[in-house]
């Protein structure tokens, strides 16, 4: 076996033989770090997952237990992860630092019941893991802690302990001595996941790691790690709000749409059931540029409160800002309603937000945006009780949403007494509610008559 000195980008993972300012790949500067790379003259030892000896099967020929994934305990992340975890299967968790990370990954392992965890530290140390559960209150036997970065001695005691669940916190802080680098580089990285994935697979261990993210908001490290793993979860929020939205990215094993929302407090993470509650505020008074919208993520209906002002550009330049929402979509609404609807927005700043500190892709958001930007637009606060939910289209039409039947329910149910939803979906909507009143409309201009007059 010989040495070979490589540059490699920290960035994509590409590698030079010469140090270069700029990557080829992926255009980051100064992202090039010299490093050791040892080559075998020989056969090359390709790491081998399963047993070699086993013949090709027939689906018909796989026996799969039903009750194969582990309850987590926690019902947030049992929808996020499909139904609980899979045994054998390895999750990357990812997300900016001090969002809360290691605390959510903590209570998980202390009130987890489907047998031996191993926390591995490389942050921390034990008695400072302890001092967290203790602010958690929260104490598991079966809930062993290790701190060190050596992957050679956290499989050693894997081995020995044989654990159903393994928690590496982080994969950047560990080190094999198989590479001749430094913890966090890229070779680093590669190499000790490949070898957690091939104890995972052998041994049947459930295996989380926790990864740190670069400033582009993405996972540190190559884009490998995220194909070789079964799962990529993101935990994001604002940290100037208590909510935190755990979102899966990737899930060989469930949906990808489903989201677990949290709520940060003193002594840990809450699981927020019902966020829609909570993301609706009760006003004392009727204020202009307020509107509740219906979305759905995954399967889960949420109600959530939109926020609109609208002003003259104090500075010639009107100004364009959105806070939870598409910048780009917003700006596209603004057309319409000029073009289509006849208000001169042109001319005026616009500012949205959408409160609680989450970020929605759904586009049935679109008629609540475009309401509370009209509300604040003319100074005239919309009926109390009103929820909308449509797509806007470039012609001013307002086009069908899916699961319209989960928003109308979530709106009945917390006592709102009249919702705009489209007249696309009227052939859809199979269900009479007693409580609230349903209005079918096809265009913008429709509910603006209504409303307005």
């Amino acid at each position: 076996m010989r040495s070979k000195v490589v540059y490699v980008c920290q960035n994509c993972g590409a590698k030079e033989s010469k140090w270069v300012g700029k990557c080829p790949q992926c255009g980051e500067w100064n992202s090039f770090v010299e490093e050791v790379e040892n080559v075998s003259r020989g056969k090359r030892n390709a790491p081998v997952i399963g047993n070699t000896s086993s013949r090709p099967l027939k689906l018909s020929e796989v026996k799969v237990n039903a009750d194969e994934r582990m309850n987590t305990g926690d019902e947030e992340l049992n929808r996020v992860l499909g139904g609980g975890l899979v045994p054998g299967s390895m999750i990357l968790l990812g997300g900016e630092p001090g969002i809360g990370k290691s605390t959510l990954v903590l209570q998980f392992a202390l009130r987890n019941h489907c047998g031996k965890v191993l926390y591995v530290s490389g942050e921390e140390s034990v008695s400072q893991i302890k001092m967290r559960a203790q602010r958690l209150g929260l104490e598991n036997d079966e809930c062993f802690f290790l701190s060190g970065n050596s992957l050679e001695n956290v499989l050693e005691h894997a081995r020995v302990m044989q654990p159903r669940l393994l928690i590496i916190d982080s994969i950047q802080t560990l080190a094999t001595e198989g590479v001749d680098a430094i913890p966090g580089s890229l070779s680093q990285i590669r190499e000790c996941t490949n070898t957690l994935l091939r104890f995972s697979k052998e041994n049947t261990v459930t295996t989380i790691l926790i990864g740190h993210i670069t400033k582009d908001g993405q996972l540190a490290g190559p884009k490998i790690l995220e194909h070789m793993v079964d799962t990529v979860l993101h935990f994001e929020g604002d940290q100037q709000h208590m909510y935190r939205i755990l979102r899966s990215m990737k899930n060989r094993f469930g949906s990808t749409s489903e989201i677990g929302i949290y709520e940060m407090l003193q002594a840990g993470l809450r699981q927020v059931t019902n966020p829609s509650e909570l993301l609706l505020s009760n006003h004392g008074e009727d204020l202009s540029g307020i509107a509740v919208a219906a979305t759905v993520e995954g399967v889960r209906p949420i109600l959530l409160e939109v926020q609109a002002l609208v002003s003259t550009a104090a500075y010639g330049t009107p100004q364009r800002s959105a806070t939870g929402f598409d910048a780009r979509r917003l700006n596209m609404l603004l057309a319409v309603l000029e073009k289509r609807v006849g208000f001169r927005l042109g001319s005026k700043d616009v500012f949205l937000n959408i409160a609680g500190g989450i970020r929605v892709n759904d586009p049935a958001l679109d008629l609540g945006v475009v309401m509370a930007v009209l509300s604040s637009n003319i100074d005239v606060a919309l009926p109390e009780g009103v929820v909308f939910a449509g797509e806007v289209g470039l012609s001013g039409e307002i086009r069908a949403v899916s699961r319209i039947e989960q928003r109308v329910s979530e709106a009945e149910k917390l006592g709102f007494n009249q919702i705009y939803i489209p007249l696309g979906n009227k052939k859809s909507y199979l269900k009479s509610p007693s409580r609230i009143k349903v209005q079918f409309v096809s265009q913008i201009t429709e509910i603006c008559r209504s409303l307005f007059g």
